[in-house]
């Protein structure tokens, strides 16, 4: 609880108050454990840390270390299994790859941008059977189509 919830929590709380920079510290104390399961603990922790880290990254305009967590995520689906957090992690991605190849120049924003149009591409097939109403789905495509 003290060492991966609570600085979760207070991450959250940092990023409801516009402050990314003291929610990414917040989540300093949850690295050392944030990818062990919790063995008393039916379910898991969705890796719910360092998809909050990757929240604050973006909110920061960090778009790199962004994209970074939210594939650590991506990385360990295995402890994910069916959370939410393993869904959005792709559209999470797309987002950190876009920031970047906004605030990028010449050959490494291009990169960003092909990087980001792949991850968007991955998260509208992973809800292609969605229903097309859900805020978070026509925001993302928004997005795509933005890109574009």
């Amino acid at each position: 609880m003290q060492s991966l919830w609570l600085p979760a929590i207070r991450a959250q709380l940092a990023l409801n108050r516009n402050n990314p920079a003291d929610g990414v510290n917040a989540l300093q104390a949850a690295s050392p454990m944030e990818l062990g399961q919790i063995s008393f603990v039916a379910n898991i922790s969705c890796l719910y840390p360092v998809y909050v880290r990757g929240e604050a990254y973006l909110a920061a305009g960090q778009g790199s270390a962004a994209a970074a967590e939210f594939q650590k995520i991506i990385d360990h689906s295995g402890i994910v299994w069916n959370c939410w957090t393993g869904a959005l992690a792709h559209l999470g991605v797309a987002r950190g790859n876009a920031l970047q190849s906004r605030t990028s120049q010449g050959a490494d924003a291009d990169a960003a941008r092909v990087r980001a149009l792949a991850a968007y591409k991955d998260f509208l097939t992973l809800w292609k059977d969605a229903d097309p109403d859900i805020p978070i789905l026509k925001q993302a495509k928004a997005e795509y189509a933005k890109l574009q």
